[in-house]
């Protein structure tokens, strides 16, 4: 609903400005003087627009906590506006657990999602279509690396709510991973492989993902290779369901116009009717590099695709925060952001760079990337790794911090600005073990942030020495890009020392002629 204070004061205001517009250059002399304080009355109108609901604008939702016998953590955030409900069930069950059901299988959440709604064993395809389709319900099943969601959008009218669950429940039981849509997805994923080997960004991710995380489950994209997704049947689909969709590897998160006991049956109901099964294994933690790592893709083109970076975090270290406006204010700001002004605003040398942050369960990614000519890529490697150094080792510029601060302050009510937004951060929440209020936490934190709390951070986190570098170009000397990084270092090596001796001599023999 429309703020009825705000259109009654821009009603004022527009009144009052009329009345002063109506007069001409010609009326103004001849026409009696305008009461004194009639502008006056108008500046306090505007000046008052700027305190309308400034809190509620920031706050974020309350969220609860609900229980159920099966101990199955379940979040849920009361929205009266809209005559809608949200629901996610959230598995620990993404690409990162596809080993755990067989050896060199990585495809197969993927996989099982992408067949989820392609039949089970009452149902086709269609008809579970057509009953989501005439109850006016979204329903989607996705996986990622971490997790394997089954997503749930319906009315809250208990004959449009009720058989929507049942079928999405029964779909989840029950699906069957039949044969011919297997074939049909295989055949579809191949296509899209068959694209990655033609696109130098996609080839560069998936180089840079296995070179940091080597033999970490992190390492394989979520999709698979063509060499796994071949291995997967039916047989293994349903294995995948029978061990990690289950109660116990769960959480819930439900947005909408629910009351609490309505919220806390439907949690009862999702916890008590998918089986209870154990949780998934934690993952291990991926091993850090010790040096510069730099692999070379050869693609031919003019352009020259690079990134760089190294592992990071978890989503639950203390220094998430202070990383994240970190990385807003090198990389990730657009024009604002350091990496941008030095490689694109003072010389030309991309389009675009940018930096970005990854936290996950275990360690994520700090990474920069950006396409450059050719003939400019050295260099462009060059004031990049510089601009890292630098960023880490000099002092926060307080006017920026503070703009950056006040940039993601704002933009962060859009994160909950909707039922989906808020059902997706109680998904999130509920998945990392995280408090009920971080969205309260988050705000709180991210205010009260200082300079030297982003600098402690940098300097424990992020590591100018130690980067892995994928680039994709026509050609890459290794050698000249290992000694240009170690220069920025400030690292002398037997070949540099050698080289400063000689330019020594010459210019000592020049001196003496």
């Amino acid at each position: 609903m429309p703020n009825l204070k705000l259109l009654l004061l821009i009603s004022t205001l527009l009144c009052s400005s009329y009345s002063i517009a109506e007069f001409s250059a010609e009326d103004a002399t001849e026409a009696e003087p305008l009461p004194t304080d009639t502008p006056l009355k108008s500046l306090n109108v505007l000046e008052s627009l700027k305190n309308l609901d400034q809190q509620k604008n920031y706050q974020a939702p309350f969220v609860q906590e609900l229980n159920n016998a099966q101990k199955v953590r379940t979040l849920f955030v009361s929205t009266q506006d809209l005559p809608i409900v949200d629901i996610q069930l959230t598995f620990n069950a993404g690409s990162a657990q596809d080993e755990n059901i067989a050896k060199g299988m990585s495809g197969l959440a993927n996989m099982a999602a992408k067949l989820m709604a392609e039949g089970t064993d009452q149902y086709t395809a269609k008809q579970i279509a057509s009953t989501f389709e005439g109850l006016g319900a979204k329903f989607s099943v996705n996986a990622y690396r971490d997790m394997f969601t089954v997503r749930l959008r319906v009315l809250s009218d208990p004959q449009k709510l009720n058989p929507a669950i049942n079928m999405m429940l029964h779909v989840l039981n029950h699906a069957t991973f039949n044969n011919s849509g297997l074939n049909l997805v295989l055949n579809n994923t191949k296509i899209g492989q068959k694209q990655v080997q033609e696109n130098p960004s996609r080839l560069m991710g998936i180089r840079f993902y296995r070179a940091i995380y080597g033999k970490h489950p992190y390492a394989e994209p979520s999709v698979g290779t063509n060499a796994s997704i071949q291995k997967i049947t039916p047989e293994l689909l349903i294995q995948f369901r029978n061990q990690l969709l289950v109660a116990q590897n769960m959480n819930i998160s439900i947005t909408g116009n629910l009351s609490t006991e309505q919220a806390t049956q439907l949690s009862s109901l999702f916890a008590s009717s998918i089986p209870q099964g154990i949780a998934a294994p934690e993952l291990p933690e991926p091993i850090d590099q010790s040096d510069f790592n730099i692999q070379f893709i050869p693609f031919q083109s003019k352009q020259a695709n690079i990134m760089m970076g190294h592992l990071a975090i978890t989503r639950s270290d203390p220094d998430r925060v202070a990383l994240e406006v970190a990385n807003q204010m090198f990389g990730g700001s657009g024009f604002n952001s350091i990496l941008m002004k030095e490689l694109r605003v003072k010389r030309g040398y991309t389009y675009g760079a940018y930096s970005t942050l990854s936290s996950t369960q275990a360690k994520g990614l700090f990474s920069l990337s950006y396409g450059t000519q050719q003939e400019q890529m050295m260099e462009s490697i060059r004031v990049a790794h510089q601009a890292l150094i630098d960023f880490v080792k000099q002092p926060i510029q307080r006017k920026q911090l503070e703009e950056t601060k006040e940039g993601m302050l704002r933009s962060f009510p859009m994160s909950f600005s909707s039922n989906a937004n808020i059902n997706a951060q109680l998904a999130a929440i509920g998945f990392y073990h995280l408090p009920s209020d971080y969205l309260t936490q988050y705000q709180q934190q991210l205010s009260k942030m200082t300079a030297k709390q982003i600098q402690a951070a940098l300097q424990k986190h992020i590591r100018a020495d130690r980067l892995t570098f994928v680039i994709v170009a026509e050609q890459l000397d290794k050698e000249a890009l290992k000694k240009m990084l170690n220069q920025n270092l400030g690292i002398i090596t037997p070949e540099i020392e050698s080289n400063i001796a000689s330019k020594s001599m010459k210019n000592g023999q020049k001196s003496e002629e």
